[in-house]
């Protein structure tokens, strides 16, 4: 017998991958009752840095308008998140005995709230800027952001074209019946900031609450979703990327080995990724969370911890909607607009925004600069709506092209069974509103924050919304029916 050792059993894939490629370290949310206090607190301070400094609410406007919403712990697969009770009670008491302190600092446009709780130990601050071209930017303990947000370069408005292609709108003709409509909207839906009706060659009807205006920027939230859909339309008719049905290049999933491979960017659109995060409860238990908020409550870098989701379910088999998903899509669209080297913010907003003359839309950033792609942009009711007339016109804006062939199908239609969710946008194929036709779509913000497409009409409605406030949904659907029967 040879005294020669025998090889180790081996345990490691050698197959070579590129350079610098590795599995990334999975994020776990901790749901411990500090962190869900904290991201109470650093909801608020965003909300009321958005609403004063971006929307340019007076501040009494603005405490009136703020609902103190209490983090939720991430839902499974089937479940909804669900208000943690022990932070509700909490936070109910603490507005009660006045333990909650907000302080505003309007030259340094920031927001800072205090949760006070001798009983619970160190107080809990979150706190929140704004700046131009960034919108609100979260930074929950931090007194500043990771990045200097530095002025964006936009490209300058035309005042003299008329909407949609520039920004002059003349009065439109009185209509009764969208006069009638739009009391009945406004009437049932206290938080509304104003709601807008178009065609692509005239505006139909126009109006604004008394903290309205036609100038005044609005939170869109989840809307923000379907210009990062568009992006990504943009990107491909640019030649930039090729394909939805591509593996998506996202710039931490470049292991050859993992299973991110399968996830394409058309899962990611359709929120059929199956990325969830593994959560650490107060109990020190580990379960698995579907997100939808986090990126608006955590002080982080959001498409990193995007990336560094994992993958809980099959890609492509099971719907469930995320926000980190859609910015795994905003990290490769940050990551393609560099390679190019381009300046990211003025490339991100050249892509589409400046376009389409959408000058007062902007991201609001997160704490390393990223323009977060799920939600919580901002723009007047009037620009929100040329997006619909881009999607109205198959992608073509002042007769050049701007969105493949065929996207407006692909964006707008809902694929799968069991969801009316479609790449981005929401439909009405399950029928919420039974005034308005099955193929209806529209771009969708957590407040009932609007955009209706309604292709065979050739309409075009925007919705503006503060956040919390409920919509009289009925009146909202008779209000767009009106505005069809006007066309």
């Amino acid at each position: 017998m040879s005294g020669t050792a025998p090889p180790p059993e081996p345990l490691l894939d050698i197959t070579p991958a590129p350079p610098g490629a590795k599995l990334p370290d999975p994020a776990v949310y901790d749901a411990s009752t500090r962190a869900l206090r904290q991201r109470t607190m650093n909801f608020a301070a965003k909300r009321l840095a958005d609403m004063m400094f971006v929307s340019g609410l007076d501040r009494a406007t603005a405490e009136r308008h703020l609902r103190w919403r209490p983090a939720a712990i991430p839902g499974g697969l089937a479940a909804r998140p669900v208000p943690d009770a022990g932070i509700a009670a909490a936070l109910t008491s603490a507005r009660a005995d006045g333990r909650l302190t907000i302080k505003t600092e309007a030259t340094d446009k920031r927001a800072t709230v205090r949760w006070t709780d001798d009983d619970f130990g160190a107080p809990v601050e979150g706190q929140a800027i704004a700046r131009s071209g960034y919108g609100g930017i979260l930074l929950g303990p931090h007194t500043a952001p990771r990045f200097d947000p530095v002025p964006v370069a936009r490209d300058a408005a035309s005042p003299g074209r008329d909407w949609p292609l520039g920004d002059a709108v003349a009065p439109p003709a009185a209509n009764p019946a969208l006069a009638g409509a739009a009391d009945a909207l406004f009437a049932g839906s206290a938080g509304l900031y104003g709601v807008f009706a178009a065609t692509p060659e005239r505006v139909l009807f126009e109006r604004y609450s008394a903290f309205g205006a036609a100038d005044r920027a609005t939170p869109s939230w989840s809307m923000t979703k379907a210009v990062t859909c568009t992006l990504i339309g943009r990107a491909i008719a640019e030649g930039w990327s090729h394909s939805v049905h591509d593996p998506a290049p996202a710039p931490l999933w470049r292991d050859p080995r993992a299973i991110q491979h399968r996830i394409t960017l058309d899962h990611l659109l359709r929120m059929r990724s199956g990325l969830a995060f593994p959560m650490l409860g107060a109990d020190g238990a580990a379960r698995l969370g579907f997100e939808n908020s986090a990126v608006y409550q955590d002080a982080t870098d959001a498409f990193e911890m995007a990336q560094r989701s994992i993958v809980a379910t099959e890609p492509g088999s099971v719907f469930r909607y995320i926000n980190s998903g859609v910015n795994v899509l905003g990290a490769i669209l940050r990551a393609t607009i560099e390679a190019r080297g381009l300046d990211y913010p003025a490339g991100l907003y050249g892509l589409l925004a400046d376009r389409l003359g959408m000058r007062s839309f902007q991201h609001s950033a997160d704490l390393a600069g990223n323009m977060i792609a799920s939600g919580s942009g901002f723009a007047t009711l009037r620009d929100y709506a040329k997006l619909g007339v881009l999607y109205l016109q198959d992608g073509v804006w002042d007769r050049a092209r701007l969105l493949p062939e065929g996207w407006a199908d692909y964006a707008l239609t809902a694929t799968h069974t069991g969801t009316s969710y479609a790449a981005c946008f929401r439909t009405n194929s399950d029928g919420l509103f039974p005034e308005l036709p099955r193929e209806t779509a529209w771009a969708s913000g957590a407040s009932d924050q609007r955009i209706f497409i309604l292709r065979r009409s050739g309409l075009v409605v925007s919705v503006a919304n503060e956040t919390d406030f409920p919509v009289d949904l009925r009146a909202l659907g008779r209000f767009v029916a009106a505005a069809m029967a006007a066309v």
